[in-house]
């Protein structure tokens, strides 16, 4: 089989050797997005708050971008610098998987790229041809 790679110009490019995402079958693998603003490459803010929108914004422009979107999120992993902010994160995270949110683990790392407080990579399907789930 043969994989393809998805790149969004809503989101920042790769900081590194490596795609954005991989579409595989029925499945894209979208790499870790940080809270980089997809101009100007720069984080968002110094806030928690600030930082998980946009790496949020990040995922979804570039799972929208492989034909999928936030409803069809199975598993993501989120990072975080300070798990003091699980809560704020946690809050912010429900309001964009509000229907039957996926699977997740969120690991406290010492510290990210560019000195970002959070990073959240994703794997999805893809929506069908008629544009519903499955």
């Amino acid at each position: 089989m043969k994989s393809l790679r998805i790149f969004s110009k809503n989101a920042p490019p790769a900081i590194g050797p490596y795609s954005q995402a991989v579409l595989w079958e029925s499945l894209i693998f979208v790499s870790g997005q940080l809270g980089l603003d997809p101009v100007s490459g720069q984080l968002s803010g110094q806030q928690i708050e600030l930082q998980t929108r946009r790496a949020l914004e990040n995922l979804k422009a570039i799972l929208e971008e492989g034909g999928s979107g936030l409803e069809c999120v199975l598993k993501t992993t989120v990072y975080l610098t300070d798990m003091a902010n699980f809560q704020v994160v946690n809050s912010i995270y429900a309001e964009y998987f509000q229907v039957h949110p996926p699977a997740r683990s969120t690991i406290g790392v010492r510290e990210l790229p560019k000195d970002a407080l959070i990073e959240v990579e994703a794997v999805a399907f893809v929506k069908s041809k008629n544009g519903k789930e499955g």
